[in-house]
């Protein structure tokens, strides 16, 4: 593919995990956290029953759109996690302690990345698969400022949430491109009628001319 001419484009959106962030490795927390609830577990088997509780959030995440539904999604999530983990434990108790094992950091290159975007003078937006704690993310790790549209529980591959972030930014998908790093994006992208470019960001932003 050639180089995009940013000029033809006035807004960006853009994924969150795994094109803005990703996640500190959460085993050793989690470890840590069963041994103080007297369950000990080898890292290898507290990592398969993360992997576990990864494909069920995936799956779920739309649950947590809103304050109810994400308190039932983590307690879900946890104790998917805890019967993978064969834990006899109560969900509900444990919910905290995983909750507090996961910590994301910034992937490198983003935030230049993003610094050139705002100096191309495109309007920005996240639109993600992810529950009601993505604006928290964002504005933690010193993200938000550089977003004028937040979209979680966005439902990629539909493409019902690239087009609320649009009318949020005031721009035709005509004119917009999309940024993410996994297989829902493009797709979604193209059913809003967008560009699509993969991550990593900053080599997509560099295909900008």
């Amino acid at each position: 593919m050639g180089r995009l001419n940013a000029a033809e484009l006035d807004g960006v959106t853009i994924d969150a995990y795994g094109t803005l962030v990703t996640l500190v490795d959460p085993v050793p927390a989690l470890t840590s956290g069963l041994a103080a609830h007297g369950v000990d577990r080898d890292p290898d088997a507290v990592a398969h029953a993360f992997a576990v509780e990864v494909a069920h959030y995936s799956a779920h995440s739309a649950q947590g759109h809103d304050e109810a539904g994400l308190a039932q999604l983590q307690r879900d999530c946890t104790q998917v996690f805890l019967k993978a983990a064969e834990a006899p434990l109560d969900a509900e108790a444990f919910t905290p302690v995983f909750a507090a094992a996961m910590h994301f950091e910034v992937l490198p290159g983003v935030v230049s990345a993003l610094e050139r975007l705002r100096a191309l003078g495109v309007e920005l937006a996240v639109v993600a698969n992810w529950d009601l704690t993505l604006r928290r993310l964002l504005e933690e790790t010193g993200l938000a400022r550089h977003f004028g549209a937040i979209v979680h529980a966005s439902g990629k591959p539909v493409p019902d949430g690239l087009l609320r972030a649009l009318a949020q930014l005031k721009v035709e998908p005509a004119r917009a491109l999309h940024i993410g790093d996994g297989e829902v994006d493009e797709l979604a992208a193209s059913a809003a009628g967008m560009r699509f470019l993969p991550a990593p960001l900053p080599g997509a932003v560099a295909e900008l001319a």
